[in-house]
């Protein structure tokens, strides 16, 4: 029989009606005579919830409790699909993420999966059940419960259909597919039929919030293909796969496939730091000791070389209180000037493989911002994607201006 491996999100979940809607689509695929298992993220806003219960009792809570705390959101989930799929008539079962065999480093609340045990998940397929899985959250190697960060219910998934050797990863969520921009924002973006891995792990790296990047990652390097559609309707979704024609075919000349924007965006300004060997390595180190993700990197000088240099860096806003706590010693052991951070700015994307052979990408992007009349405060750029840090205020306007002129829009 074949392995099906389905995640809802938490809007797919978020209260009794969405879940018993969500077990037809699942009772939908095991009478196809599919082996099904299901993973689950916390119904509705739960996890912001209990975040800020947590918030109302602690100003820095200890991360390990609040792993503890965060991790009973999608037991409530799995525990009530699995009552509802019982007395419907179909045998299934609930597990947490250890008990279904995950196993994570030791970093509280950011934790990576290492490896997966799938025997207990296998006896109960085995065993004719369907198998409701905890999203988000593993096992330590000193027997503490980890979770995966924000989104890491999609990397849960993605990961079990690796270990079970999966047909397909499917990842229900609030929309029908991928599309070219968010569509809430730009009216007229539409649904991509297909993507390629890399297109897709830097659209969700630079914003777009259907997928998790690691979760994209993790298929790529195991060959999972993905289909990404809604749990509100049967319309077909967006299909993630190693190669991806779709713009070739329908539009010969389209040179980027979507526009991306991130609000989640800290910008940090560091001043007056020593030109010399070593301050990168003690900045980023620093930074990095703390588990502190980073973005772009931009370092400018004042003109004669070992004068003092100045550096700009972007980060997610929910680091922010670690970042100023590692800012505040960096700048005291470098004697350097000081920094400021500003929460006021976002990150617009393009993203397309067409760039690769495309000169003049960038500069059209630049052109289009400034008749906007938007100001760019960095830049970065790869093969297949450039993005710059704008005012926040500004990116609907963005998103809307470059995704008219790369001719993308649809009515």
């Amino acid at each position: 029989m074949t392995i099906v491996v389905q995640k809802f999100g938490g809007s797919s979940v978020a209260n009794p009606e969405r879940i018993r809607r969500v077990s037809e689509r699942i009772l939908q695929t095991a009478e196809a005579g599919n082996q099904v298992v299901v993973i689950l993220s916390a119904m509705g806003d739960t996890t912001d919830d209990l975040i800020e219960l947590a918030a109302q009792l602690s100003t820095n809570p200890c991360k390990r409790e609040m792993d503890m705390l965060l991790s009973t959101g999608e037991q409530q989930s799995v525990a009530l699909m699995a009552m509802l799929l019982c007395d419907m008539g179909y045998p299934a079962v609930s597990l947490t993420g250890p008990q279904a065999g995950y196993k994570t480093d030791g970093v509280y609340s950011k934790a990576r999966i290492i490896d997966i045990d799938t025997k207990r998940v296998l006896s109960e397929l085995n065993d004719g059940k369907i198998v409701v899985v905890t999203g988000f959250q593993g096992l330590a190697p000193n027997g503490d419960i980890t979770t995966l960060g924000r989104g890491g219910s999609d990397t849960s998934a993605v990961a079990m259909a690796v270990a079970l050797k999966a047909e397909i990863c499917e990842i229900y969520t609030d929309v029908d597919g991928v599309y070219t921009a968010d569509p809430r924002v730009v009216k007229k973006a539409w649904k991509i039929p297909e993507i390629s891995y890399d297109e897709m792990l830097d659209m969700a790296a630079m914003g777009a919030l259907v997928l998790q990047p690691r979760s994209v990652e993790v298929a790529k390097q195991n060959g999972i293909p993905l289909c990404v559609r809604s749990s509100f309707n049967q319309n077909e979704g967006t299909i993630v796969k190693e190669v991806a024609n779709v713009f070739k075919e329908l539009e010969k000349d389209l040179v980027v496939c979507g526009v991306a924007h991130d609000m989640n965006v800290l910008k940090v300004n560091l001043y007056g730091i020593p030109d010399q060997p070593g301050v990168a390595d003690l900045i980023f180190s620093s930074l990095a000791n703390e588990k502190i993700n980073l973005d772009m990197i931009i370092q400018s000088g004042r003109g004669t070389p070992g004068e003092k240099q100045n550096l700009s860096f972007t980060t997610g806003k929910d680091d922010a209180w670690k970042v100023k706590s590692v800012m505040n010693a960096v700048v005291k052991e470098l004697g350097a000037e000081g920094f400021d951070t500003r929460d006021d700015v976002a990150k617009i994307s393009l993203v397309g493989a067409g760039m690769i052979t495309r000169p003049g990408v960038a500069a059209n992007m630049f052109h289009v911002l400034a008749d906007n009349n938007i100001n760019i405060h960095m830049i970065s750029t790869s093969e297949i994607k450039i993005s710059c840090i704008v005012d926040a205020d500004r990116i609907k306007d963005a998103a809307i201006a470059l995704h008219t002129a790369f001719g993308l829009d649809r009515d």
